[in-house]
């Protein structure tokens, strides 16, 4: 118990520097060692996948050329310069800028955590130590899930009736043209049914299989189509994508989704694939295909630039709402774990806010009325 207990964990300043050599470059070699450490320990202790460890490595490296200074040099000031550099030279969002200052709050606590011993090793070596840059003062909160553009929105009723005409109309002008492309111009029309009836985001659509729709023993008149596994959800940082099941809610796009599957999909010639959407090159739509289209339709028939293929997650959410539906049930569903992230995506129209503020002053007229009669 006793060697266990003494032998330093992964990354730690023991196991980087060979205790006694005198280093070449002492500076660089303690600099990489640390990053090196900082390596192992998020992907030893904290399983972190490998592309976030690397971009994590070069924001570090970013801020150290820009500082001109080591970490044990690292000062609050430095990093508001770097801010103030990202923003007016760089014009960075708002998310991307409070990544940057998670990746050195991160590198620094771990630098000063007594455990790794970075601090003993600076003060020996450089006789100062590294200290924490990143305060609630001088870095952005995460007050919100959603840091997305202010624009976007979801479709209104009529403008999504209108998207999903001109979708089956291409359709039928490719078939009558005779040309190769009505195959596609059908699967991509139910592809952005499935997007808006089952709340999904562009990626989690494009990575369906066959295999994904399943049973659900409490809608049986819906047969193979009640239920969705989303295997691609939107991962946290780091962390592997989610998992969730959607229950099918709207039979109307159950009823696309398997006309697509039994009369179209069987005529891209590839039957053992295993993707649902799948192209005449015989391989997975992809969702720069997904996006090319959705500007083409959108832009044709005049809808409003800010609609892209994520409005109609946000129109699945908001008109389910609008339709009485438990916003809990509709949080579940769409895979969010805030009920604030689903108040984000909902944009009730003005006749739904027009019904239920005319609903709720009904109730006040009616409880005061009950007020004045025992009176």
């Amino acid at each position: 118990m006793s060697n266990d207990a003494n032998r330093p964990i992964a990354g730690a300043a023991r196991l980087e520097l060979v205790d006694g050599v005198a280093l070449l470059r002492p500076e660089d070699s303690v600099f990489e060692g640390m990053l090196s450490g900082f390596e192992k320990q998020q992907r030893g202790g904290r399983r972190l996948a490998a592309k976030t460890i690397r971009g994590r490595e070069g924001q570090l490296r970013q801020f150290s050329l820009f500082t001109n200074e080591y970490p044990w040099n690292w000062t609050s000031s430095h990093m508001d310069e770097w801010m103030t550099s990202l923003i007016s030279e760089k014009g960075l969002a708002h998310s991307t800028l409070r990544s940057y200052q998670l990746t050195v709050r991160l590198f620094c606590d771990f630098l000063t955590s007594p455990a790794y011993g970075w601090a003993d090793e600076c003060e020996k070596r450089f006789g100062t130590h590294p200290t924490q840059i990143c305060h609630e003062w001088n870095t952005i909160q995460h007050l919100t899930d959603y840091e997305g553009q202010g624009e976007r929105r979801p479709f209104t009723r009529e403008e999504l009736q209108k998207f999903f005409d001109y979708c089956d109309d291409r359709i039928e002008v490719a078939a009558r043209s005779r040309r190769k492309g009505a195959l596609a111009a059908y699967r991509d029309a139910t592809l952005f049914k499935v997007l808006y009836g089952w709340g999904l985001r562009r990626t989690e659509g494009c990575k369906l299989d066959l295999v994904d729709f399943h049973r659900n023993a409490s809608a049986p008149e819906l047969g193979r189509y009640g239920m969705l596994q989303v295997r691609w959800g939107k991962a946290t940082k780091g962390s592997p994508p989610r998992r969730r099941n959607v229950a099918s809610v709207m039979p109307w796009a159950v009823e696309a989704v398997e006309d697509y599957v039994v009369n179209i999909r069987p005529r891209f010639g590839v039957p053992d694939h295993a993707a649902l959407w799948l192209t005449e090159r015989q391989g997975r739509l992809q969702p720069r295909e997904v996006n090319d289209r959705f500007t083409a339709y959108r832009d044709a028939i005049k809808l409003p630039a800010e609609l892209t293929p994520h409005s109609l997650r946000h129109s699945h959410v908001t008109h389910q709402i609008e339709d009485g539906v438990d916003p809990k049930f509709v949080q579940d569903q769409v895979g969010h774990l805030y009920a604030s992230t689903t108040a984000i995506y909902t944009a009730v129209s003005g006749d739904f806010m027009n019904t239920m503020m005319r609903k709720a002053l009904n109730r006040a007229f009616e409880r005061d009325a009950d007020l004045g009669g025992t009176g």
